[in-house]
């Protein structure tokens, strides 16, 4: 009868590559419902045919290329851990800059008023409810199902200070103002080859793509936001390392002031925003 560390081994050789010992490890931590260190010490336990067979089938569908995010159902966003579905977009390192960014502009004691337009998982939603608790936050998207998800993830988290609203970008906003509106659109361009390749090939398409050039969701935003923020408001949004100088240009153009851009942990422009005069 094998043993958890030859399950182990026979997922890393399926897998290959660089992060196959990794992720072999946290799928048999999925399967089993266990902690690393458990998996450790219980590294010589046998196991049986129905977990050999259910394991098998996880390193299956990661050898096919199917993210580890949506095979374990979580994802780890700035301290918390989300519910993700192939529903909702992945939640990434480099938006945990977003998220940083508007905290700057949050005070810690104060009643503001944030907006996140698009939310999909809620990531960075409910990661600036927990930050801010007197902070009230409403999460917007398009589909009722990543609404679901975001919803869902609020309640486990106990945040009571998020409420949700179904529509398209500032549409679902209605007359309400705010101190700052913040957003992770589509930025990807229609026809780029990175659409074909690693996990961007399983994430729904509407959470993706945005145009001929990325920009057409950030083009709506930055036009429609002002109506939406209170004087001295700002928006801040996350964008491809490419786009920088036409986020900037956006933004000067609907009249934002203080325009600026935020590079991430690698030297990439990865966010831009501005204020309302």
């Amino acid at each position: 009868m094998p043993c958890l560390r030859d399950l182990l081994d026979t997922g890393e050789r399926t897998l290959s590559g660089a992060e196959a010992r990794r992720e072999a490890a946290l799928l048999l931590q999925h399967m089993l419902n266990v902690s690393v260190a458990w998996l450790v010490a219980h590294a010589n336990d046998s196991v049986d045919v129905i977990q050999i067979e259910a394991y098998r089938a996880l390193i299956e569908r990661r050898a096919r290329g199917e993210p580890i995010a949506y095979l374990t159902g979580t994802r780890g966003f700035h301290a918390l851990e989300l519910a993700v579905t192939p529903d909702v977009l992945i939640p990434r390192p480099e938006t945990e800059l977003l998220v940083d960014l508007a905290l700057q502009r949050i005070p810690l004691d104060a009643n503001c008023a944030v907006a996140d337009l698009g939310t999909g998982s809620g990531a960075i939603a409910l990661a600036i409810a927990k930050a801010r608790p007197h902070t009230r936050v409403l999460a917007t998207d398009a589909g009722a199902a990543p609404l679901d998800v975001a919803r869902g993830n609020a309640q486990r988290l106990g945040l009571g200070n998020v409420e949700f609203a179904q529509g398209d970008w500032c549409a679902a906003l209605g007359d309400k103002r705010f101190d700052l509106i913040v957003s992770n659109p589509p930025y990807i361009a229609e026809g780029d080859p990175h659409l074909r390749e690693g996990d961007l090939r399983f994430e729904p398409r509407a959470a993706l793509v945005s145009g001929a050039d990325g920009l057409d969701a950030i083009r709506i935003i930055v036009r429609d936001a002002r109506a939406h923020l209170r004087a001295g408001g700002w928006l801040l949004f996350e964008h491809g390392f490419g786009q920088g100088a036409a986020a900037r240009a956006l933004l000067e153009g609907h009249g934002y002031r203080e325009v600026f851009t935020a590079r991430d942990l690698e030297r990439r422009e990865r966010a831009s925003g501005g204020r309302c005069g």
